[in-house]
């Protein structure tokens, strides 16, 4: 009996431990997702100029119509507003808004890559 004890004394210090690590790493990495996000990202209008590709063939054409999935009316972006332009990239990355085209671009983009085309479009007139 006396083995059977100090088995159980055992595996409840070791489970003891591991919980412990368990709760100082999501601890540590809680405090680092923080402080990543209270560092926003600043936008590059150069950066965003040279990455608006994707962008552009639908974005930047006066009056353009897209015929996928329906008919509809392509919003102009240049001049809108910097912060509006990284939510609405952040919505459909994470399906929140839908548009098949939109949903897969906004995919591909880094945190980065939406602040410098929402910084580049924000400052065109």
């Amino acid at each position: 009996m006396t083995s059977f004890l100090h088995d159980i004394t055992c595996l409840f210090r070791r489970t003891a431990r591991a919980a412990a690590v368990i709760v100082v790493a999501a601890g540590t990495a809680g405090a680092a997702g923080t402080a990543w996000a209270q560092e926003p990202v600043q936008g590059d209008i150069e950066s965003g100029a040279r990455q608006n590709s994707m962008c552009i063939g639908c974005h930047g054409i006066p009056g353009y119509k897209a015929s996928f999935p329906e008919v509809y009316s392509v919003p102009m972006i240049a001049g809108q507003n910097e912060q509006y332009i990284i939510v609405a990239l952040r919505a459909y990355a994470s399906g929140e808004r839908s548009h098949p085209t939109m949903n897969a671009i906004s995919t591909s983009l880094s945190e980065q890559d939406m602040a410098d085309l929402a910084a580049y479009y924000a400052n065109l007139k």
